[in-house]
């Protein structure tokens, strides 16, 4: 995909549906008793995946592009499958369906594909193993495929040493086959969406401080969820207004949870002008409209408990950086080295080759930003992040820029290049 310099970007968006959410509402629809309807789902390959393992395991799923229905069967109705599940490039996938298949009468093998037999899964093998599950890497690498025999587990109050709402996830979910009531501790708040929709579907689900609890034998009961846009794509369009001149973009019905939100206020302590139009809190998911206009940007120091609410938004907001005037420091985000690809090198490699002056660090990157920025080309890694945030850095960019591989963008958001072209002008 060629890109190249824009003078001014306008109009409207509504966003995908948040992906997060998305693959949460198939898995606990799929649990629940009755149906779940979902509207404004995210029908990009992750989500997809989800969709399709949970067919093997016997679950009627209608999808008709962003509308889906689940026809529930209860905590016990999945039957095993037929054979090996299928994750694709979805880490959240493997690692959420991974806790509800330990509590199975049946067993299971989970994988993906290149990339996600490379990322780390004894982050959740290890609690669940201390649950009394049976559950091992095929490899032997602590990576996927993972094998899983299904069985009774026990409760557990884990001390997980990360910060990651897939790892929580899972043990919750585990939780809920367990004998009493499942504790998951965490050095600091990640994302609450399993717990948010738990709770909506009916589950005995708490938060305290730091610890999410959860209690065994839930009755959970279909729901309707309308799906918020997920601030992750609109992280793009965000920090894409804000670099081109004289631009002005509306973004539509963005979920703004609080665990969530940490690009919009990195994007304000950076001088940005972002306004909530209006709000909805009605659902589990708080969502408003963002109205974004041009800004001169200054450097910031992006570190600590606000990372796990912005990790997957760091390479746009290195972009962003790179665009500001002063130095950004991004720090305690080692975890960006185990995404689809490893972030950090990624990014400052591609921003480097475009004049950018940023210096990798072992949690995150210093980034001197102001110099001008100009064309390259750039190796995704099959990462869609990675493509989308320097898609935003080829709009500031002199001369052009070229995304190789910039059809990985359909893993979270299949009609990205078309709704960016939609707003320039």
């Amino acid at each position: 995909m060629k890109l190249t310099h824009a003078s001014c970007l306008r109009g409207t968006i509504t966003v995908p549906g948040d992906k997060s959410v998305s693959h949460r509402s198939v898995m606990f629809g799929a649990l629940a008793n009755g149906l779940t309807e979902v509207t404004h789902f995210l029908s990009g390959a992750d989500c997809l995946s989800t969709i399709s393992c949970f067919r093997q395991m016997g679950i009627d799923i209608e999808q008709n592009g962003t509308h889906v229905l689940i026809h529930g069967k209860g905590l016990h109705g999945l039957t095993s499958p037929s054979g090996t599940l299928d994750a694709g490039n979805s880490g959240t996938t493997v690692r959420l369906l991974s806790g509800i298949l330990a509590g199975q009468n049946f067993s299971s093998t989970i994988t993906g594909d290149e990339s996600i037999q490379k990322r780390p899964m004894k982050r959740i093998m290890t609690p669940l193993q201390q649950m009394g599950a049976s559950i091992h890497s095929l490899k032997e690498n602590g990576c996927a495929p993972l094998a899983i025999q299904g069985q009774s587990l026990h409760a557990i109050h884990y001390q997980s040493p990360v910060a990651s709402a897939q790892v929580k996830s899972c043990i919750l979910l585990a939780g809920m086959y367990g004998d009493g009531i499942t504790q998951v501790t965490e050095p600091a708040i990640s994302r609450d969406h399993s717990e948010r929709m738990l709770c909506y579907f009916g589950a005995r689900i708490s938060s305290e401080g730091l610890t999410a609890s959860i209690e065994p034998e839930p009755c959970l009961s279909g729901r309707s969820i309308q799906v918020p846009g997920d601030i992750s794509s609109a992280a793009y369009f965000i920090a894409a207004a804000l670099i081109v001149p004289d631009s002005e973009v509306l973004l539509k019905n963005v979920g703004i949870n609080p665990t969530r939100d940490g690009m919009l206020r990195v994007c304000r302590a950076m001088g940005a002008d972002i306004t909530v139009v209006s709000e909805n809190t009605e659902g589990p998911e708080p969502c408003a409209d963002l109205l974004i206009r041009s800004s001169t940007l200054h450097g910031t120091v992006i570190e600590g408990d606000i990372i796990p609410t912005l990790i997957d938004e760091l390479p746009v907001l290195a972009v962003l950086a790179a665009y500001a005037e002063g130095t950004t420091i991004i720090r305690d985000a080692a975890e960006l080295k185990v995404k689809e690809s490893d972030r950090i090198a990624v990014v400052t490699e591609n921003l480097n080759l475009m004049g950018a002056d940023v210096t990798p660090t072992d949690d995150g990157m210093i980034i001197r930003g102001g110099a001008p920025l100009h064309g390259a080309p750039i190796a995704c890694h099959l990462d869609h992040r990675i493509a989308m945030s320097f898609a935003v850095a080829a709009l500031g960019a002199e001369s052009d820029t070229d995304i190789l591989d910039a059809d990985c963008v359909r893993i979270s958001y299949p009609t990205f290049f078309d709704d960016l072209n939609s707003l320039i002008q």
